[in-house]
């Protein structure tokens, strides 16, 4: 189960450049996967945090507190990267919550072991590079639907993109993902079913 996993991640790495097998080994070698349960943090807000994951199985929901109200910042899921901007700067302290929707399976990385690889294998500091500025362009295109859509244009979006969330998360946390109140989703559902 875990080496099957494992290969998950090496899958991705393969989508930027082929790796040799002995890149590939220095990568399984190093892999710290860790199983959190369902409900469980994988991370709090205030906590230090120099990591990245990669989610081989399982659902992560990310959140703040705002006037002791969850707001849904994202969802990440199989094959999918959790970076934060705040773990390589100076003063790591997570800004939001990471909680486990289901049990969950990932990848831990940190810069530290990242910088011990490419010390032996150089050429994979370009493919990590090539992978956090994915990572990166993909949180700026969110951050950018935020200023410019519509609640409704983001669920048609969300449910274009990833409809999977909508089977795996109750629906007020979408409702809080996409920026409105749980009544609200309820008259943008039945606006769009009207439609069709």
């Amino acid at each position: 189960m875990t080496e099957q996993m494992g290969n998950r991640l090496i899958n991705y790495f393969l989508r930027f450049t082929p790796l040799t097998e002995g890149e590939i080994k220095a990568l399984t070698d190093s892999m710290l996967i860790k199983e959190i349960k369902r409900g469980d943090y994988l991370l709090k807000e205030g906590q230090t945090n120099r990591d990245t994951f990669f989610i081989l199985e399982g659902l992560v929901r990310q959140y703040r507190l705002t006037n002791g109200e969850e707001v849904t910042m994202n969802f990440f899921n199989e094959g999918q990267w959790i970076i934060s901007f705040t773990s390589f700067s100076d003063n790591p302290i997570a800004d939001s919550y990471l909680i486990c929707e289901e049990s969950t399976f990932v990848v831990v990385g940190n810069e530290e072991k990242a910088q011990e690889i490419f010390k032996y294998f150089p050429r994979l500091e370009t493919t990590s590079r090539a992978v956090m500025e994915t990572v990166f362009a993909e949180q700026q295109k969110m951050l950018t639907s935020y200023l410019t859509e519509t609640p409704e244009q983001r669920y048609l979006r969300i449910l274009k993109e990833r409809p999977d969330i909508f089977q795996r998360v109750p629906q007020y946390q979408i409702a809080s993902y996409i920026g409105v109140k749980p009544e609200s989703l309820s008259r943008i559902r039945k606006r769009i079913a009207s439609k069709h």
